[in-house]
């Protein structure tokens, strides 16, 4: 059945009479998203589109709450009025996924899908400040509050970023704010290799410029992407007000070597080309995405020899397509792998989510067993028996 719940009342019976007849829920927003980790084998659709709406917009105290179904593209909407926005620019993966809906805020948050500008204003799991959910046994509550400094005990907003809806179904979530920018300019910096080309990127990222966006894109992407350049090209993204951004953009030969960043005339949209998947979405290899420590970005891409790829992140976070041993070579450089895109026999087949330790997945299994005992939610999305 697909249930599709007007309110959060509405919701929590559903779970109760669920935990009492033994069926389990898939959890869906607007569906852009079931394609991300194991195959989902649930009893009931449990589609939470209807609990949609801002339910409070304070621009002077930069803070939102929204039901956990509203679009993102109505809350962005919102913000642009008020000169606002969400610093972890939401990564809108619906295309790559092949579906026809739009991104809600639940479903970014509980994949912690968050753009290039995750590296200067941090995850989505950084903006969240507090939610409403029900739990298992049907009970609704609320967990971290509408100011930043308000932690008290677990922090409940980061634990449930990313956990794909395998501890409950989000109702209602308060996110922080930051102040839009008023100009933006994008700049390549063209004929580098990976090493030099990702280098420059965490000299500027590490820099007081301040980039939204540091993306890598090595010369076989770059010819798929721009035309026959034939080079790899490194991209920055410097937002602020014309004066101070001119100075940035001033100050940028510095770090460069002797090399020129000249305005990228394709495409200003770049960077959400990349974030959203849509610069390797045509592939038809299974599509992975590697996080690793910045600086080992190469040297990670080197060994696993992808047959396409690119960075992001100044090299935090790789898309790779045509690859194996994924976790594995991840894992060896300190950092971890999630499998994006693959059809329902691999998902199930290899792990699509980081691998786990013992003592890790059996801290994992006793999350579950705190917030849904029944394993009512998303059942096997992110690990067997999870």
């Amino acid at each position: 059945m697909i249930l599709i719940p007007q309110n959060e009342n509405e919701l929590a019976d559903m779970v109760r009479a669920a935990a009492s007849d033994e069926r389990s829920f898939e959890i869906v927003g607007r569906g852009t998203k079931r394609g991300l980790g194991r195959t989902v084998r649930a009893d009931d659709v449990v589609d939470l589109s209807a609990l949609s709406g801002i339910v409070r917009y304070e621009p002077n105290e930069l803070v939102i709450t929204a039901r956990a179904g509203t679009r993102v593209a109505e809350i962005e909407a919102a913000l642009a009025e008020k000169n606002q926005c969400l610093g972890f620019e939401p990564a809108d993966w619906s295309a790559f996924y092949g579906t026809t809906g739009t991104a809600t805020i639940g479903g970014v948050l509980s994949a912690d899908a968050s753009g290039s500008a995750r590296l200067r204003f941090g995850a989505a799991r950084d903006h969240l400040l507090g939610f409403a959910a029900v739990n298992g046994l049907g009970e609704i509550y609320k967990a971290g509050g509408r100011v930043v400094k308000n932690v008290t005990g677990f922090d409940l907003p980061k634990l449930f970023c990313g956990a794909m809806g395998t501890l409950g179904p989000l109702t209602e979530v308060t996110l922080r704010l930051v102040p839009r920018a008023v100009d933006c300019a994008v700049l390549a910096i063209r004929g580098v290799e990976p090493e030099s080309g990702l280098e420059i990127l965490r000299r500027i990222w590490s820099s007081p410029l301040e980039p939204t966006g540091l993306a890598y894109i090595p010369r076989l992407a770059a010819e798929d992407m721009f035309g026959d350049v034939g080079e790899g090209i490194s991209l920055i993204r410097i937002e602020g007000a014309p004066a101070p951004l001119a100075d940035k953009i001033g100050l940028l030969p510095t770090l460069l070597d002797g090399r020129e960043a000249t305005p990228l005339a394709h495409d200003n949209d770049i960077f959400a080309r990349i974030a959203s998947g849509a610069a390797i979405m045509h592939r038809k290899d299974d599509i992975w995405r590697a996080f690793v420590p910045p600086a080992s970005a190469a040297a990670c891409a080197r060994k696993l020899a992808p047959a396409f790829w690119l960075a992001d992140w100044a090299g935090g976070a790789l898309w790779l397509a045509g690859v194996d041993d994924v976790q594995a070579v991840a894992q060896s450089f300190g950092g971890h792998a999630l499998l994006m895109r693959a059809d329902d026999a691999t998902r199930m087949r290899v792990s699509v989510f980081p691998l786990e330790d013992p003592v890790r997945a059996a801290l994992t299994q006793r999350i579950k067993e705190a917030f849904d005992p029944h394993r009512l939610f998303n059942p096997d999305r992110m690990f067997e028996g999870v």
